[in-house]
Protein backbone atom coordinates (compact mmCIF):
# COMPACT_ATOMS: atom_id res chain seq x y z
CA UNK A 1 0.00 0.00 0.00
CA UNK A 2 1.32 3.49 -0.93
CA UNK A 3 1.90 6.21 1.66
CA UNK A 4 -1.08 8.20 0.26
CA UNK A 5 -3.33 5.14 0.39
CA UNK A 6 -2.28 4.52 3.99
CA UNK A 7 -3.15 8.06 4.98
CA UNK A 8 -6.55 7.82 3.24
CA UNK A 9 -7.26 4.54 5.03
CA UNK A 10 -6.32 5.96 8.43
CA UNK A 11 -8.47 9.06 7.87
CA UNK A 12 -11.36 6.83 6.80
CA UNK A 13 -11.07 4.68 9.92
CA UNK A 14 -10.95 7.76 12.14
CA UNK A 15 -14.05 9.20 10.48
CA UNK A 16 -15.90 5.92 10.90
CA UNK A 17 -14.97 5.80 14.59
CA UNK A 18 -16.35 9.29 15.17
CA UNK A 19 -19.57 8.45 13.28
CA UNK A 20 -20.07 5.34 15.40
CA UNK A 21 -19.77 7.25 18.68
CA UNK A 22 -23.29 8.22 19.78
CA UNK A 23 -22.25 10.90 22.25
CA UNK A 24 -19.18 12.41 20.58
CA UNK A 25 -20.89 12.91 17.21
CA UNK A 26 -22.07 16.45 18.00
CA UNK A 27 -20.57 18.87 20.52
CA UNK A 28 -23.90 20.69 21.07
CA UNK A 29 -24.35 24.41 21.59
CA UNK A 30 -22.74 26.36 24.37
CA UNK A 31 -24.72 26.73 27.61
CA UNK A 32 -26.62 29.94 28.31
CA UNK A 33 -24.46 32.55 30.05
CA UNK A 34 -27.12 35.25 29.89
CA UNK A 35 -30.74 35.22 31.00
CA UNK A 36 -33.28 34.42 28.29
CA UNK A 37 -36.85 33.21 28.01
CA UNK A 38 -37.03 29.47 28.68
CA UNK A 39 -40.16 27.40 29.15
CA UNK A 40 -40.46 25.96 32.62
CA UNK A 41 -43.67 24.09 31.77
CA UNK A 42 -45.38 22.98 28.56
CA UNK A 43 -48.30 20.85 27.48
CA UNK A 44 -48.63 19.58 23.93
CA UNK A 45 -51.66 21.34 22.37
CA UNK A 46 -54.18 19.11 20.62
CA UNK A 47 -57.77 19.09 19.41
CA UNK A 48 -60.10 18.10 22.24
CA UNK A 49 -62.07 14.92 21.58
CA UNK A 50 -65.83 15.31 22.23
CA UNK A 51 -65.73 13.25 25.46
CA UNK A 52 -62.89 15.43 26.81
CA UNK A 53 -64.65 18.77 26.30
CA UNK A 54 -65.50 20.72 29.48
CA UNK A 55 -68.21 18.89 31.45
CA UNK A 56 -71.81 20.09 31.60
CA UNK A 57 -72.95 22.81 31.81
CA UNK A 58 -69.75 24.32 30.42
CA UNK A 59 -70.12 22.82 26.94
CA UNK A 60 -73.13 23.77 24.84
CA UNK A 61 -73.87 23.33 21.16
CA UNK A 62 -71.23 25.48 19.45
CA UNK A 63 -70.10 27.17 22.66
CA UNK A 64 -67.75 26.33 25.54
CA UNK A 65 -66.99 27.97 28.89
CA UNK A 66 -69.30 30.98 28.51
CA UNK A 67 -69.18 33.24 31.60
CA UNK A 68 -66.76 30.74 33.14
CA UNK A 69 -63.64 30.84 35.25
CA UNK A 70 -61.16 28.04 34.61
CA UNK A 71 -58.53 27.47 37.30
CA UNK A 72 -55.74 24.99 36.63
CA UNK A 73 -52.41 24.17 38.23
CA UNK A 74 -49.15 23.34 36.48
CA UNK A 75 -45.83 22.02 37.81
CA UNK A 76 -42.73 24.09 37.01
CA UNK A 77 -39.34 22.64 36.25
CA UNK A 78 -36.98 25.59 36.81
CA UNK A 79 -37.57 28.83 38.68
CA UNK A 80 -37.36 32.51 37.87
CA UNK A 81 -38.52 35.93 39.03
CA UNK A 82 -40.01 37.16 35.75
CA UNK A 83 -42.74 35.08 34.13
CA UNK A 84 -45.02 35.08 31.11
CA UNK A 85 -47.78 32.75 29.89
CA UNK A 86 -48.71 31.31 26.50
CA UNK A 87 -52.27 30.53 25.44
CA UNK A 88 -52.90 28.40 22.37
CA UNK A 89 -55.79 28.35 19.93
CA UNK A 90 -53.94 26.03 17.56
CA UNK A 91 -56.96 23.77 17.04
CA UNK A 92 -59.78 26.16 17.87
CA UNK A 93 -62.71 26.45 15.49
CA UNK A 94 -63.21 30.13 16.37
CA UNK A 95 -61.30 33.01 17.89
CA UNK A 96 -60.60 32.66 21.61
CA UNK A 97 -61.58 35.82 23.56
CA UNK A 98 -59.89 35.83 26.98
CA UNK A 99 -61.41 38.37 29.35
CA UNK A 100 -59.12 38.14 32.39
CA UNK A 101 -56.18 36.08 33.68
CA UNK A 102 -54.46 35.86 37.04
CA UNK A 103 -51.72 33.74 38.57
CA UNK A 104 -51.12 32.76 42.18
CA UNK A 105 -49.54 30.15 44.39
CA UNK A 106 -52.09 27.37 44.98
CA UNK A 107 -53.25 26.78 48.54
CA UNK A 108 -50.66 24.75 50.40
CA UNK A 109 -48.57 24.67 47.22
CA UNK A 110 -50.62 21.68 46.11
CA UNK A 111 -51.44 20.52 42.59
CA UNK A 112 -55.04 20.21 41.48
CA UNK A 113 -56.64 22.35 44.20
CA UNK A 114 -59.27 25.04 43.58
CA UNK A 115 -58.03 27.41 46.30
CA UNK A 116 -55.16 29.89 46.04
CA UNK A 117 -53.03 31.94 48.38
CA UNK A 118 -54.78 35.24 47.68
CA UNK A 119 -51.81 37.27 48.92
CA UNK A 120 -49.76 36.00 45.97
CA UNK A 121 -52.40 36.64 43.27
CA UNK A 122 -51.32 38.82 40.35
CA UNK A 123 -53.22 40.09 37.33
CA UNK A 124 -51.80 39.14 33.92
CA UNK A 125 -51.94 41.58 31.00
CA UNK A 126 -51.55 41.45 27.22
CA UNK A 127 -50.03 44.51 25.57
CA UNK A 128 -51.01 46.40 28.69
CA UNK A 129 -54.63 45.26 28.64
CA UNK A 130 -56.41 42.74 30.85
CA UNK A 131 -58.05 40.98 27.90
CA UNK A 132 -56.94 39.56 24.56
CA UNK A 133 -58.23 37.58 21.60
CA UNK A 134 -56.30 34.58 20.29
CA UNK A 135 -56.94 34.14 16.54
CA UNK A 136 -57.75 30.74 15.06
CA UNK A 137 -54.60 28.64 14.79
CA UNK A 138 -52.50 31.12 16.73
CA UNK A 139 -51.09 31.63 20.20
CA UNK A 140 -50.76 34.69 22.41
CA UNK A 141 -47.91 35.49 24.79
CA UNK A 142 -48.69 37.57 27.85
CA UNK A 143 -46.75 40.58 29.04
CA UNK A 144 -43.87 39.66 31.35
CA UNK A 145 -44.66 40.14 35.02
CA UNK A 146 -42.64 39.83 38.24
CA UNK A 147 -43.50 36.70 40.16
CA UNK A 148 -41.19 34.62 42.39
CA UNK A 149 -41.53 31.16 40.89
CA UNK A 150 -39.51 28.28 42.29
CA UNK A 151 -38.26 25.08 40.69
CA UNK A 152 -40.59 22.08 41.00
CA UNK A 153 -43.33 24.38 42.25
CA UNK A 154 -47.04 24.36 41.47
CA UNK A 155 -48.56 27.47 39.89
CA UNK A 156 -52.29 28.26 39.68
CA UNK A 157 -53.52 30.00 36.51
CA UNK A 158 -57.09 31.34 36.47
CA UNK A 159 -58.75 32.35 33.19
CA UNK A 160 -62.14 34.02 32.73
CA UNK A 161 -64.05 33.85 29.44
CA UNK A 162 -67.01 36.24 29.54
CA UNK A 163 -68.35 35.20 26.15
CA UNK A 164 -66.84 31.72 26.03
CA UNK A 165 -65.41 30.33 22.80
CA UNK A 166 -68.01 30.01 20.04
CA UNK A 167 -67.09 26.52 18.90
CA UNK A 168 -66.82 22.93 20.07
CA UNK A 169 -63.34 22.67 18.53
CA UNK A 170 -61.14 23.53 21.48
CA UNK A 171 -57.39 23.39 22.12
CA UNK A 172 -56.48 21.40 25.21
CA UNK A 173 -54.26 18.76 26.73
CA UNK A 174 -56.62 16.01 27.94
CA UNK A 175 -53.95 13.88 29.63
CA UNK A 176 -53.16 16.41 32.33
CA UNK A 177 -53.19 13.94 35.25
CA UNK A 178 -54.02 17.14 37.14
CA UNK A 179 -57.42 18.41 38.27
CA UNK A 180 -58.75 21.71 36.92
CA UNK A 181 -61.85 23.58 38.14
CA UNK A 182 -64.71 25.37 36.35
CA UNK A 183 -67.18 27.85 37.86
CA UNK A 184 -69.67 30.30 36.38
CA UNK A 185 -68.76 33.97 36.74
CA UNK A 186 -65.52 35.93 37.03
CA UNK A 187 -63.55 34.48 39.94
CA UNK A 188 -59.96 34.88 38.77
CA UNK A 189 -59.09 36.68 42.03
CA UNK A 190 -61.28 34.57 44.34
CA UNK A 191 -59.41 32.73 47.11
CA UNK A 192 -61.46 29.59 46.43
CA UNK A 193 -63.90 28.34 43.81
CA UNK A 194 -66.55 26.93 46.11
CA UNK A 195 -68.89 24.63 44.24
CA UNK A 196 -66.66 24.42 41.18
CA UNK A 197 -66.84 21.45 38.81
CA UNK A 198 -63.58 19.45 38.67
CA UNK A 199 -62.20 17.96 35.47
CA UNK A 200 -58.87 16.21 34.89
CA UNK A 201 -57.86 18.13 31.76
CA UNK A 202 -55.92 21.27 30.85
CA UNK A 203 -57.46 23.78 28.44
CA UNK A 204 -56.07 26.74 26.47
CA UNK A 205 -52.81 27.15 28.42
CA UNK A 206 -49.80 25.74 26.55
CA UNK A 207 -46.74 27.18 28.25
CA UNK A 208 -45.19 29.03 31.16
CA UNK A 209 -41.87 30.79 30.59
CA UNK A 210 -39.31 32.28 32.94
CA UNK A 211 -36.40 34.59 32.36
CA UNK A 212 -33.42 32.53 33.45
CA UNK A 213 -29.86 31.45 32.73
CA UNK A 214 -31.03 28.00 31.73
CA UNK A 215 -31.52 25.49 28.93
CA UNK A 216 -34.18 22.87 28.28
CA UNK A 217 -34.65 19.28 27.19
CA UNK A 218 -37.84 18.59 25.24
CA UNK A 219 -39.27 15.07 25.37
CA UNK A 220 -41.32 13.95 22.36
CA UNK A 221 -43.48 10.99 23.30
CA UNK A 222 -46.82 9.30 23.79
CA UNK A 223 -48.84 8.14 26.82
CA UNK A 224 -45.78 6.60 28.45
CA UNK A 225 -44.30 10.10 28.72
CA UNK A 226 -47.65 11.84 29.19
CA UNK A 227 -47.95 9.74 32.33
CA UNK A 228 -50.75 7.23 31.95
CA UNK A 229 -50.52 5.10 35.09
CA UNK A 230 -49.04 7.93 37.16
CA UNK A 231 -50.84 9.47 40.14
CA UNK A 232 -53.39 12.20 39.46
CA UNK A 233 -52.05 15.43 41.03
CA UNK A 234 -48.91 13.51 42.03
CA UNK A 235 -46.56 14.85 39.34
CA UNK A 236 -44.77 11.51 39.19
CA UNK A 237 -44.56 10.98 35.45
CA UNK A 238 -41.05 9.96 34.44
CA UNK A 239 -40.12 13.46 33.17
CA UNK A 240 -41.12 14.82 36.60
CA UNK A 241 -38.89 12.27 38.31
CA UNK A 242 -36.03 13.00 35.89
CA UNK A 243 -36.41 16.68 36.75
CA UNK A 244 -36.16 15.87 40.46
CA UNK A 245 -32.89 14.00 39.79
CA UNK A 246 -31.45 16.88 37.78
CA UNK A 247 -32.43 19.36 40.48
CA UNK A 248 -30.33 17.47 43.02
CA UNK A 249 -27.04 18.47 41.38
CA UNK A 250 -25.78 22.03 40.76
CA UNK A 251 -24.44 21.04 37.33
CA UNK A 252 -27.92 20.14 36.07
CA UNK A 253 -30.19 22.27 38.28
CA UNK A 254 -30.64 24.82 35.48
CA UNK A 255 -32.15 22.29 33.05
CA UNK A 256 -35.87 22.69 32.28
CA UNK A 257 -37.67 19.44 31.40
CA UNK A 258 -40.47 19.97 28.87
CA UNK A 259 -43.04 17.21 28.49
CA UNK A 260 -44.24 17.37 24.88
CA UNK A 261 -46.14 14.08 24.82
CA UNK A 262 -49.74 13.00 24.41
CA UNK A 263 -51.53 9.73 24.94
CA UNK A 264 -52.16 7.87 21.70
CA UNK A 265 -49.72 10.02 19.75
CA UNK A 266 -47.81 8.52 16.82
CA UNK A 267 -44.68 9.42 14.87
CA UNK A 268 -45.97 8.76 11.36
CA UNK A 269 -49.71 9.41 11.35
CA UNK A 270 -52.13 11.65 13.17
CA UNK A 271 -53.99 9.99 16.01
CA UNK A 272 -54.61 11.72 19.30
CA UNK A 273 -52.87 14.91 18.28
CA UNK A 274 -50.76 15.56 15.19
CA UNK A 275 -47.99 13.12 14.32
CA UNK A 276 -44.52 13.81 15.68
CA UNK A 277 -43.14 14.82 12.29
CA UNK A 278 -45.89 17.42 11.91
CA UNK A 279 -45.64 18.87 15.41
CA UNK A 280 -41.85 19.04 15.75
CA UNK A 281 -41.60 22.70 14.77
CA UNK A 282 -44.30 23.91 17.15
CA UNK A 283 -43.54 21.60 20.09
CA UNK A 284 -39.72 21.68 20.03
CA UNK A 285 -37.96 23.88 17.49
CA UNK A 286 -39.99 27.01 18.25
CA UNK A 287 -39.11 26.92 21.95
CA UNK A 288 -36.16 29.08 22.94
CA UNK A 289 -33.47 27.49 25.05
CA UNK A 290 -34.02 23.88 23.93
CA UNK A 291 -30.59 22.23 23.68
CA UNK A 292 -31.63 18.57 23.80
CA UNK A 293 -34.50 16.44 22.55
CA UNK A 294 -35.41 12.93 23.66
CA UNK A 295 -37.41 10.88 21.15
CA UNK A 296 -39.40 8.17 22.94
CA UNK A 297 -42.21 7.35 20.58
CA UNK A 298 -43.23 4.71 18.05
CA UNK A 299 -45.04 1.96 19.96
CA UNK A 300 -48.45 3.30 18.83
CA UNK A 301 -47.28 3.22 15.21
CA UNK A 302 -46.49 -0.50 15.62
CA UNK A 303 -49.64 -1.19 17.60
CA UNK A 304 -52.04 0.38 15.13
CA UNK A 305 -50.47 -1.14 12.00
CA UNK A 306 -51.77 -4.51 10.80
CA UNK A 307 -50.21 -7.51 12.62
CA UNK A 308 -48.69 -9.00 9.48
CA UNK A 309 -45.05 -9.50 8.64
CA UNK A 310 -45.21 -7.17 5.63
CA UNK A 311 -47.10 -4.40 7.40
CA UNK A 312 -44.85 -4.45 10.44
CA UNK A 313 -41.70 -4.51 8.32
CA UNK A 314 -43.00 -1.45 6.48
CA UNK A 315 -43.90 0.50 9.61
CA UNK A 316 -40.53 -0.32 11.18
CA UNK A 317 -38.72 0.94 8.07
CA UNK A 318 -40.90 4.05 8.03
CA UNK A 319 -40.23 4.73 11.71
CA UNK A 320 -36.48 4.55 11.16
CA UNK A 321 -36.77 7.00 8.25
CA UNK A 322 -38.89 9.30 10.43
CA UNK A 323 -36.32 9.22 13.23
CA UNK A 324 -33.72 10.27 10.68
CA UNK A 325 -35.91 13.23 9.75
CA UNK A 326 -36.37 14.28 13.37
CA UNK A 327 -32.62 14.10 13.90
CA UNK A 328 -31.77 16.11 10.77
CA UNK A 329 -34.31 18.83 11.53
CA UNK A 330 -33.24 19.16 15.17
CA UNK A 331 -29.55 19.16 14.31
CA UNK A 332 -30.21 22.07 11.95
CA UNK A 333 -31.14 24.04 15.09
CA UNK A 334 -28.08 22.78 17.03
CA UNK A 335 -30.23 20.52 19.21
CA UNK A 336 -28.73 17.22 20.32
CA UNK A 337 -31.11 14.29 19.87
CA UNK A 338 -31.23 11.25 22.15
CA UNK A 339 -33.10 8.12 21.10
CA UNK A 340 -34.97 6.00 23.64
CA UNK A 341 -35.70 2.36 22.87
CA UNK A 342 -39.32 1.21 22.70
CA UNK A 343 -40.69 -0.69 25.68
CA UNK A 344 -42.08 -4.25 25.49
CA UNK A 345 -45.83 -4.88 25.38
CA UNK A 346 -46.05 -8.65 25.75
CA UNK A 347 -49.47 -9.59 27.11
CA UNK A 348 -51.19 -6.36 26.03
CA UNK A 349 -54.57 -7.20 24.57
CA UNK A 350 -54.41 -4.84 21.61
CA UNK A 351 -50.74 -4.78 20.64
CA UNK A 352 -49.33 -8.26 21.38
CA UNK A 353 -50.31 -10.21 18.27
CA UNK A 354 -50.14 -14.04 18.35
CA UNK A 355 -47.69 -14.16 15.45
CA UNK A 356 -45.21 -11.89 17.18
CA UNK A 357 -44.92 -9.61 14.16
CA UNK A 358 -45.17 -6.41 16.20
CA UNK A 359 -42.53 -7.67 18.62
CA UNK A 360 -40.24 -8.41 15.66
CA UNK A 361 -40.78 -4.87 14.39
CA UNK A 362 -40.06 -3.47 17.85
CA UNK A 363 -36.79 -5.38 17.94
CA UNK A 364 -35.89 -4.09 14.46
CA UNK A 365 -36.51 -0.50 15.52
CA UNK A 366 -34.63 -0.91 18.80
CA UNK A 367 -31.69 -2.55 17.07
CA UNK A 368 -31.43 0.46 14.78
CA UNK A 369 -31.71 2.95 17.65
CA UNK A 370 -28.92 1.15 19.52
CA UNK A 371 -26.54 0.44 16.66
CA UNK A 372 -27.04 3.02 13.91
CA UNK A 373 -25.05 5.80 15.57
CA UNK A 374 -27.51 8.35 14.20
CA UNK A 375 -28.70 9.55 17.59
CA UNK A 376 -26.28 11.62 19.64
CA UNK A 377 -26.82 9.12 22.46
CA UNK A 378 -29.03 6.11 23.17
CA UNK A 379 -31.18 5.80 26.30
CA UNK A 380 -32.02 2.11 26.61
CA UNK A 381 -35.34 2.24 28.43
CA UNK A 382 -36.31 -1.19 27.11
CA UNK A 383 -33.42 -2.71 29.04
CA UNK A 384 -34.34 -0.71 32.15
CA UNK A 385 -37.94 -1.95 32.54
CA UNK A 386 -38.24 -5.29 30.75
CA UNK A 387 -38.58 -8.59 32.60
CA UNK A 388 -35.20 -10.38 32.40
CA UNK A 389 -37.00 -13.73 32.43
CA UNK A 390 -39.39 -12.64 29.68
CA UNK A 391 -37.85 -9.76 27.69
CA UNK A 392 -41.01 -9.43 25.58
CA UNK A 393 -42.85 -8.11 28.65
CA UNK A 394 -42.53 -5.43 31.29
CA UNK A 395 -41.16 -6.34 34.70
CA UNK A 396 -44.31 -7.09 36.76
CA UNK A 397 -43.25 -4.68 39.51
CA UNK A 398 -43.32 -1.85 36.94
CA UNK A 399 -46.48 -2.88 35.05
CA UNK A 400 -49.58 -0.71 35.55
CA UNK A 401 -51.66 -3.78 34.78
CA UNK A 402 -52.35 -3.45 31.05
CA UNK A 403 -48.85 -4.72 30.10
CA UNK A 404 -48.14 -1.54 28.13
CA UNK A 405 -48.06 1.33 30.63
CA UNK A 406 -46.03 1.76 33.79
CA UNK A 407 -46.93 2.48 37.39
CA UNK A 408 -45.13 5.18 39.43
CA UNK A 409 -42.39 2.70 40.37
CA UNK A 410 -41.85 1.95 36.71
CA UNK A 411 -41.73 5.61 35.81
CA UNK A 412 -39.10 6.14 38.49
CA UNK A 413 -37.06 3.32 36.91
CA UNK A 414 -37.33 5.07 33.53
CA UNK A 415 -36.16 8.36 35.02
CA UNK A 416 -33.27 6.62 36.76
CA UNK A 417 -32.17 5.08 33.45
CA UNK A 418 -31.55 8.49 31.83
CA UNK A 419 -27.89 9.45 32.38
CA UNK A 420 -27.65 12.92 33.91
CA UNK A 421 -24.28 13.36 32.18
CA UNK A 422 -26.13 13.82 28.88
CA UNK A 423 -27.21 17.27 30.06
CA UNK A 424 -23.94 18.55 31.47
Amino acid sequence: MSRVSSIVAIVGLAAAAVAASPVAARPGPEPAHHARWVHTWTAMPQLTEPHNLPPAPFTEDGLVMADTTLRQTVHTSIGGRTVRLRFSNAFGGAALPITAVSVAKPAGGQAGVSAIDAATARQVTFHGKTSTVVPVGAQVVSDPFPFPLGAQENLAVSVYLADGQATNEVTSHPGSRTTSHLLRGNHVASPDLAGATPTDHWYLLSGVEVMARASAVAIVGDSLTDGRGSTTNGNNRWPDRLLARLQEHPSTADIAVLNQAAGGNRVLNDGLGPNALARLDRDVLAHSGVRWMIVFEGVNDLGTAAPTEAAQKQVADDLIAAYEQLIVRAHAQDIRVYGATLLPFGGHTGYDDPGGHREAARQQVNDWIRASGRFDAVIDLDRAVRDPRNPRALLPAYDDGDHLHLNPTGYQAVADAVPARLFR
